[in-house]
């Protein structure tokens, strides 16, 4: 049986990137023993055909020009090489435990439907539904072409590559992927995950609009595995992909259900919008597998939902940051005795505004280093973190100031230069100090707060706390939550707070809210 990590109250459907195979021990025993027997058979198997596979996808662009290797690959290359690859592929997946894979409907024709789109996307093992698709044209990243066989896999493909840190090699990929799309025929039809990542299959995250850009018809394709255990997903946090190949190995078979739904032919409002496309493809594809299509992504491989341009985690920094301060001891007191000291610090202004793990450790008063390198963990890559973003993040969740005065001390660290104004760059580092994680998309709540090119604190305090949108973002993700508390203390409206085994803690500082928090 499978287990799902527990998710944020905030959230309206469960969380997508968590995903772990919970084993009884009769199955834990059953698995190590066939485990055994069947993972080095068929991984060895699964190797030889692969390496089978290699010679065969290099010799169909051997001796190619660049000239050619722009064009569709036709003639001997494609009539001989293509069904030996096709078929030693599907051998490949076979060996793994994939004996036959059950399929609905029919898939359309290149010219009826270019674009394949794939959902939910579970892990490595879904290419399988490739060999469904004659081996579909796919999109992937331009480092995967140095990997052993995959590379030679994606140029026997002629897949477009894309660089994830190249804005330049995205616009090439999407003047590629155009003309193919709208070739008439002239490319092989293309096969597209839209979710751009993968989970648990419980909701359907939010579709990219790569495929949906040149405004062609797309087919939605449906991916299920009906088994007792399923074992075939790996997300972001959870079983890792080692552990999928193992369990998915141990068992006898594994099922695989695709459906080929109606091709969709959008609208010309989709067509000027493959946004609008891509989420009522999304919804469509939801509807069919009867889970819900959510706003949900993967942003800079942090968890978000989007809500207005703004990026909201579902794994809020503060939250975690507020639990480890708690099971290291500290009570709300030496909570807000730390924050204190951290704003007193940065207002010094004499080291920046960026600390070390054991400068943190040492104003929060950790006893453990490695909680503080936890910490920085969750809001920075090195073991560093900005004073501005702990800071705000935490205070706004902890209940010890009003969000009113909260705004104002953040107005003021982000206003640089004093002008009482910010720019749409110092809005979106605000944001993203309160929010906890970076924000890429704050035009929008620019646009509504600033008033002929001047965003001033008023303005935004309006915006944020009477606006539908942006005061929703207030009401549920910046402020203490009702019920759920892992904290040692509740905020009171006497100015104290209540320790959770009763006691009263005599601090004397300013609790605005009634709620909890965690």
């Amino acid at each position: 049986m499978e287990g799902y990590g527990c998710h944020s109250a905030t959230q309206e459907h469960p969380h997508p990137f968590v995903h772990e195979v919970r084993l009884t021990g009769a199955q834990r025993i059953r698995g190590i023993i066939l485990g055994s027997i069947l993972f080095p058979l068929r991984v060895t198997l699964t190797a030889f055909f692969f390496l089978l596979i290699w010679p065969f996808a290099r010799l169909r662009m051997a001796g190619l020009s660049e000239e050619d290797r722009s064009q569709p690959i036709t003639g001997w290359r494609h009539w001989l090489l293509h069904p030996i690859v096709l078929l030693l592929s599907r051998a490949a997946f076979f060996s793994l435990g994939f004996l036959w894979v059950k399929v609905k409907g029919c898939r359309a024709d290149l010219k009826e439907a270019p674009v394949l789109v794939v959902a939910p996307h579970s892990g490595f093992l879904d290419m399988l539904v490739l060999c469904l698709t004659q081996l579909a044209t796919v999109v992937s990243r331009s480092e995967n072409t140095n990997l052993p066989v995959i590379g030679a896999l994606l140029e026997f493909n002629q897949s477009v590559l894309v660089s994830r840190k190249d804005p330049e090699s995205r616009k090439k990929a999407v003047t590629q992927l155009t003309e193919r799309l709208t070739s008439n025929g002239h490319w092989p039809q293309m096969l597209m995950f839209p979710e751009g990542t993968t989970t648990n299959g419980r909701v359907l995250i939010k579709f990219k609009p790569g495929a949906f850009l040149a405004g062609v018809p797309v087919q939605p394709v449906l991916l299920r595995y009906p088994n007792k255990q399923d074992t075939v997903r790996w997300t972001y946090k959870g079983t890792t992909w080692t552990e999928a190949l193992w369990h998915t190995t141990s068992q006898f078979y594994t099922n695989m259900t695709v459906e080929f739904l109606p091709v969709y032919n959008p609208s010309q409002e989709e067509k000027n919008d493959p946004n609008l496309y891509a989420d009522n493809v999304q919804k469509l594809m939801a509807k069919a597998l009867g889970v819900p299509a959510t706003d949900y992504v993967m942003e800079g491989g942090v968890p978000v939902s989007k809500l207005g341009g703004l990026s909201l985690p579902l794994e809020s920094p503060a939250r975690k940051t507020l639990s480890m301060m708690h099971k290291n001891g500290l009570e709300s007191f030496e909570v807000e005795a730390a924050l204190d000291r951290m704003i007193d610090r940065y207002h010094s202004g004499a080291q920046g505004s960026k600390a070390s793990a054991e400068e943190l450790a040492s104003i929060l008063g950790l006893t453990d280093r490695e909680t503080a390198v936890k910490v920085c963990g969750l809001y920075s890559k090195d073991e560093s973190v900005d004073f501005r973003q702990f800071y705000l993040s935490v205070a706004v969740l902890s209940g010890f100031v009003s969000f009113k005065s909260l705004l104002h001390t953040a107005f003021d660290m982000f206003d640089r230069e004093g002008r009482g104004s910010l720019s749409a760059e110092e809005l979106s580092d605000l944001m993203g100090a309160l929010l906890g994680v970076s924000q890429h998309s704050t035009a929008e709540l620019y646009m509504e707060a600033s008033n002929q090119g001047e965003l001033t604190e008023e303005n935004l305090l309006r915006v944020l706390t009477t606006h539908p949108t942006y005061q929703r973002v207030v009401n549920e993700y910046l402020q203490p939550e009702e019920a759920g508390s892992h904290l040692p203390f509740t905020p009171l409206a006497n100015g104290k707070a209540v320790n959770n085994n009763g006691n009263i803690d005599n601090s004397s500082g300013p609790l605005h809210y009634k709620k909890k928090f965690e």
